[in-house]
């Protein structure tokens, strides 16, 4: 089922770093990503993972089991959905470098989201949470070590002692632990090939990302979620990445979690353009130059920020998506498709469509206007049903007559 879409594999992305679903949620919507085009599922674990040993620290207290996981992956199989399993090792390692016994690894001391690349301890680190997920994940092709947002990296202390040394620069720093992270792979699991994202490569100048190695070990993927991205810049990037040596190239684009970290509802139409403008970019390069794309649809910014839009909120602007790119385009006829999968009558491209978008729009924006203007403006409840009696769990049993009414409005 390839349509005409450039890209052979289709992936959708599952990022468990918030709100992650339930198996049984997952076991109703893969059939569906499979009716609309996915082949793939990038899995981004994080605490969610079921890491055991001395890395049991690190899972959340409601990650999945290893039953889960393998219910996961035979959920995908069923659904001839391909996984590809992400593992953070560079930045984005808040959920390791926040707990205490790790947070000698970080790079910068005050902050937990970049791991100090001169401490062999830290590749130790992330060779355990390598193993341990591949473990669960046997005979898969790929594995998506992150390495995007490697922030302050340089700033730490034996960062800045190396960086005096002659001909030492970030970008030598930065690739070195790459190139140390695709390697071990490469040893411990040679029959699957690291992915990367590519954002901390792209200034990288051609000479230094050919004579690093890197180029025979990994494959990037180029993230870009903007609704207007610059096709001609990314056909020059991906002509650069292939003089350097980069044998396969991906792309990465977004069904939702790209426009706010705190959104509620997906704007579909920015998330189409988005897809369109990756259409135009695989059309300027020769065929195959991508390997595929993944759709990323995130459900926090990093860790510690709140959710932005929830998995099912998304699922009518990933329906839209993945069509789109299966077909090469959105027309009339692909519309028509789109709301026959989802059972609607009318899919709104520029507005918010589905029941439960519109459940959220009444949450999210008339309810708590309402529920704002009750708490800081009724005088019963400022002055009997204040934050401060709220906190104390007590209240004149008498003022229960006036507020309650409003209350239940």
């Amino acid at each position: 089922m390839s349509g005409s879409s450039p890209f052979k594999m289709r992936l959708v992305h599952l990022d468990l770093k918030g709100a992650p679903p339930k198996v049984s949620y997952l076991a109703e919507v893969f059939p569906l990503f499979h009716a609309l085009g996915a082949n793939g599922l990038l899995i981004e674990y994080e605490d969610m993972f079921p890491y055991e040993g001395h890395l049991r620290l690190l899972r959340a207290q409601h990650a999945y089991s290893p039953s889960e996981i393998k219910e996961i992956l035979h959920l995908a199989t069923l659904n001839e959905l391909e996984v590809v399993p992400l593992v953070q090792t560079f930045g984005h390692m808040e959920f390791v470098l926040k707990h205490e016994a790790l947070a000698h690894l970080r790079e910068v001391a005050f902050f937990p989201n970049t791991l100090n690349p001169h401490e062999a301890e830290s590749l130790a680190l992330v060779g355990a949470m390598i193993d341990q997920v591949m473990e669960l994940h046997p005979g898969a092709r790929w594995l998506h070590v992150g390495c995007d947002e490697v922030y302050y990296l340089g700033e730490g202390e034996a960062s800045r002692q190396w960086l005096q040394q002659e001909q030492n620069t970030k970008a030598r720093l930065c690739l070195s632990h790459v190139k140390a992270v695709a390697s071990y792979v490469l040893a411990r699991h040679p029959a699957t090939k690291p992915l990367v994202w590519d954002d901390m490569l792209r200034d990288i100048p051609e000479d230094q990302l050919s004579a690093s190695g890197v180029p025979q070990l990994v494959e990037p993927m180029l993230w870009d979620y903007t609704a207007d991205l610059d096709v001609h810049g990314k056909a020059l990037l991906m002509e650069k990445y292939r003089k350097c040596g980069f044998q396969q190239l991906w792309a990465a684009s977004a069904f939702k979690g790209a426009t706010g970290v705190s959104q509620a509802l997906t704007p579909i139409e920015h998330h189409l353009r988005n897809q369109m403008q990756w259409l135009q970019v695989a059309a300027h390069g020769p065929a195959d130059t991508l390997q595929g794309i993944v759709l990323t649809g995130w459900q926090r910014y990093d860790h510690f920020s709140v959710l932005c839009e929830l998995l099912p909120v998304g699922i009518p602007s990933l329906a839209v998506c993945l069509q789109s790119l299966l077909q090469g385009g959105f027309a009339e006829d692909v519309k028509a498709r789109v709301e026959n999968f989802l059972g609607i009558p009318s899919l709104e491209i520029t507005g918010f469509t589905s029941d439960i978008l519109a459940l959220v729009t009444q949450v999210g924006l008339h309810l708590r206007s309402s529920v704002d203007e009750m708490l800081h403006r009724d005088r019963y409840v400022t002055g009997w049903f204040s934050s401060y009696h709220r906190r104390r769990k007590f209240v004149h049993p008498v003022m229960i007559q006036h507020i309650q009414p409003q209350a239940l409005r």
